[in-house]
C-alpha cells in the first residue's frame, strides 16, 4: 500500500510522512480551532496551534493507545530527556507566543 511506502522514509525510528501529515493539518485546521477556542474565551492564533501538535498528540496516543516511538520515548521514565525537553520547549513557546492584546 502507499501508506506504508510513505511511512517508510524516517529520520531514525520516527517516519517523516506521519510528522508533515500531522503539521499539515493543524496549519489548516488553526483557524476553525481559533475560533471554537476564542467562543470559550481562549486566544490562540496559528503560530501557537503549530508548537501545540506535538503535545496534542502526546495527549491523543495517551487516550487510544498507540505505541508511537516518541510516545514510548516520552513516557518512558528511565528513558532519555530529549522527547520530555522537546515538549516543555513547545509549551514555553506557546506561552512565549501568546498575544497580550485586550480587546
Amino acid at each position: 500500500m502507499i501508506i506504508e511506502l510513505l511511512r517508510s522514509y524516517r529520520i531514525g525510528p520516527f517516519a517523516i510522512f506521519d510528522f508533515a501529515i500531522s503539521y499539515i493539518a493543524i496549519y489548516f485546521l488553526a483557524p476553525c480551532l481559533s475560533k471554537l477556542f476564542a467562543k470559550i474565551g481562549v486566544r490562540i492564533n496559528r503560530e501557537q496551534w503549530l508548537w501545540l501538535t506535538l503535545p496534542i498528540a502526546l495527549i491523543t496516543h495517551l487516550i487510544f493507545s498507540p505505541n508511537t516511538p516518541f510516545t514510548k520515548m516520552f513516557f518512558n521514565l528511565s528513558g532519555g530527556i530529549i522527547p520530555k525537553l522537546i515538549i516543555v520547549l513547545m509549551l514555553v513557546m506557546v506561552y512565549l507566543r501568546r498575544d497580550n492584546k485586550k480587546t
